[in-house]
């Protein structure tokens, strides 16, 4: 081989000398390298060394941005045909009068009074009678919740027939309230509840008689109860009655009595508003310190009403009727905790997080009035022995 053939061959092979100094364009290319090989090792390694990375699901999802039109246009048409998907797994009325129908064609006698019963042998029957949308409901779990003192080992067929009814209609309830989801985030906003109430008011019997002036202050009335009860509580709208008192407003033959107690009805409503306009004497839309004071018996005190206006949101210095509404819904229903925190509030004037009796009975005082009477009655003798102690007493739904 001459010398020519072996500088070729020399040339055309890498140079493997650890020692030789390399150019700063390949430590950079070798850097890459090496960064690219071990973070596909990390990424791609993390799965195949812990296989519980393959069975957990994706739980984040980025929200669309307001200029991605396409992707907005794609998640509202996903949610909508997802609740539509749920709605035809709901039982219609034709499926629910022949889900009665074996019901009461598979009932084991003796009869309790004139409560038809059923045993667990032919609930299993009507079970895979009645098609796969009802399979859920006739589960051991659901029988043994029905089941009572019965001898037999029997259920009554009517417990266990408005029990599926109250799950059809829970999930019916839901799937109606999720398309005023505007978000699709599993909550809805004020503006998206009172589109609800809004477009539910011409199904209400009830409130034929309500002139469509009024609407906005009903919905604003109906709004309220439901923000001040659950909002702080985070609590479930379908878990509590509320749904269950508007929507009773859909039976025409509702007795005057029960009207009068669903703060949701036309005369409850009418009642509310009318006392806000008797307050507001200056006719202005507002409740000035003054206007307020005149509320219910007049009893509150100076001291009491300055706190009120503190506290709550007020434009100017006056209440709107929202705030107005957060104020009668605390007094009418004391016993409730969201109610307690509200009064607490505004008996807490030193901002303490605790009231002692001395701020207590000096409310009385500012003002005489027959809350003074109250309050010296129920901390009568304290203080005779409270001298030179600190006692502080916390609000409790006893003394409220």
């Amino acid at each position: 081989m001459d010398w020519k053939e072996a500088l070729r061959r020399r040339l055309a092979t890498p140079d493997t000398n650890p020692k030789r100094k390399k150019s700063e364009q390949e430590l950079k290319d070798e850097e890459m390298d090496l960064f690219t090989k071990y973070y596909s090792e990390w990424k791609g390694g993390r799965k195949t060394t812990n296989e519980l990375y393959r069975t957990i699901p994706r739980f984040y999802y980025r929200l669309p941005a307001e200029d991605e039109v396409l992707l907005q246009k794609l998640r509202e048409e996903s949610r909508a045909v997802f609740l539509q998907r749920k709605s035809r797994e709901l039982l219609d009325n034709e499926e629910l009068q022949n889900l009665w129908f074996l019901l009461d064609k598979h009932q084991i006698p003796p009869m309790i009074g004139e409560e038809a019963m059923i045993n667990y042998e032919n609930f299993l029957k009507v079970g895979e009678k009645a098609g796969p949308k009802c399979k859920h409901f006739f589960t051991l779990k659901v029988f043994a919740k029905l089941l009572h003192a019965d001898s037999y080992g029997r259920i009554s067929i009517m417990q266990f027939f408005n029990y599926v009814m109250r799950k059809v209609w829970l999930h019916q309830t839901r799937i109606g309230l999720s398309l005023y989801d505007v978000a699709g985030q599993g909550y809805l906003r004020e503006s998206d509840l009172e589109n609800y109430i809004l477009e539910l008011i011409p199904t209400l019997p009830q409130l034929d008689g309500l002139e469509e002036s009024f609407y906005s202050f009903y919905v604003c009335t109906a709004v309220r109860k439901f923000f001040f009860f659950l909002d702080p509580l985070r609590t479930d709208i379908l878990a509590c009655s509320f749904l269950d008192d508007l929507l009773e407003l859909r039976d025409e033959e509702l007795s005057k009595e029960s009207q009068e107690t669903n703060w949701f009805s036309a005369p409850s409503a009418l009642r509310v508003y009318g006392q806000y306009l008797n307050l507001d004497k200056d006719h202005n839309g507002m409740l000035s310190k003054e206007e307020l004071s005149r509320y219910g018996t007049a009893t509150m005190t100076n001291v009491i009403l300055d706190h009120v206006f503190q506290e709550c949101l007020t434009y100017d210095g006056e209440m709107d009727y929202k705030t107005y509404l957060d104020f009668v819904l605390a007094l009418e229903n004391r016993k409730e905790p969201a109610a307690l925190q509200y009064i607490f509030k505004l008996l807490d004037i030193e901002n303490k997080g605790y009231l002692n009796v001395f701020s207590l009975i000096s409310l009385g005082r500012t003002s005489p009035c027959p809350a003074y009477n109250k309050i010296k009655k129920k901390f009568k003798g304290l203080e005779r022995w409270l001298s030179g102690k600190e006692h502080w007493l916390f609000l409790q739904k006893s003394w409220v």
